[in-house]
């Protein structure tokens, strides 16, 4: 199976839904997320217990969003993967992205059945820096 597109995911989408987004600024999740901020994208925290991160309001789960969620950023464990993608197959995400080092295979199969595109084991600021180094900021 081709992997999707990195490219042509950053480009597309706009909205990004950080599961494990961190408060603490140096994390690499908070790193990620203030990027994402800092070049367009909507960052919207999931991290329960936490009112907001990056100035935005924090929800427990992805379930509780009411806004559309394009693309489901997980800064989880692994074996945290499967219900996340079940979240982000019922709030109809286009993307499930799984940062360095997150991979489960049967989750992301599930996620590719339902229609999801599934990127495992990437970081979306890394596929940044490698796809628009020398691109303007998309709007």
């Amino acid at each position: 199976m081709c992997p999707p597109d990195t490219r042509e995911i950053l480009k597309s989408f706009r909205t990004f839904a950080v599961v494990g987004l961190s408060p603490k600024p140096d994390r690499d999740s908070h790193i990620v997320a203030r990027f994402l901020q800092e070049h367009g994208y909507r960052v919207i925290p999931v991290r329960p217990g936490v009112d907001s991160i990056l100035g935005e309001k924090c929800y427990a789960s992805l379930r509780d969003i009411r806004e559309r969620v394009e693309v489901v950023d997980v800064f989880r464990r692994s074996e945290n993967v499967p219900p996340i993608v079940e979240d982000a197959i019922v709030i109809a995400a286009m993307v499930v992205w799984m940062q360095l080092g997150v991979v489960h295979e049967a989750a992301a199969e599930k996620a590719r059945l339902a229609g999801l595109q599934v990127v495992m084991d990437h970081c979306p600021l890394s596929e940044y820096r490698r796809h628009f180094a020398s691109a303007p900021r998309p709007r």
